[in-house]
């Protein structure tokens, strides 16, 4: 079902992207995502290729307004991923002012966890720079900044709400991620 390796993927990535927030971003996604799937008894290695892909065109339109996840299906029908893995992909971008998706909704499961996945890694990522690291990082604290609408401002709290699509409670969705994100702490620039 996944046509290239993890390291043929993070290349890919890199072709794409070179900045380093950017590859954080991308590593805690696919900590999350990988956590998520073991919690939920799902395939763990397509969904941590679904977090750590999620924004592979992001370093070439990021600069267009209203461009990003348009090169995406391009990019990876050329690594030879199939439409339903790329079209959960472009979903985590429903609901944004982006090109030809603006208006339509999430309905998936795995699509839900995409969108949160990758969401609540930019409130975790940081809340952690805020305390200095993930260690002894708590739910009731990440709960705190998430109450808290001028902390992160920009990150939507609607799109974490939709952990409960999953299954899950805030507080477990929480959980599951500080969990993912303290076990690539190192490797994103986490562990002062």
């Amino acid at each position: 079902m996944i046509p290239i390796t993890r390291e043929k993927a993070l290349e890919l990535i890199k072709k794409y992207n070179q900045d380093k927030s950017d590859m954080n971003h991308f590593l805690e996604s696919e900590a999350i995502m990988g956590a998520l799937a073991e919690r939920l008894k799902e395939d763990v290695t397509y969904w941590r290729m679904l977090g750590l892909l999620h924004d592979v065109d992001w370093g070439i339109t990021k600069n267009e307004a209203g461009k990003h996840l348009t090169k995406t299906r391009d990019i990876l029908k050329r690594e030879g991923f199939d439409d339903e893995f790329i079209d959960i992909i472009i979903s985590h971008g429903y609901g944004f002012d982006l090109e030809g998706i603006k208006d339509r909704k999430r309905e998936k499961k795995l699509e839900h966890a995409l969108a949160a996945a990758e969401t609540i890694s930019g409130l975790i990522h940081a809340y952690a720079l805020m305390r200095r690291g993930m260690a002894d990082m708590k739910v009731s604290g990440l709960k705190e900044k998430f109450k808290n609408k001028s902390f992160a401002a920009k990150i939507d709290r609607k799109i974490i709400l939709e952990c409960e699509s999953l299954g899950l409670s805030l507080d477990e969705f929480f959980a599951i991620s500080i969990d993912a994100v303290k076990k690539v702490a190192d490797e994103v620039g986490l562990k002062f």
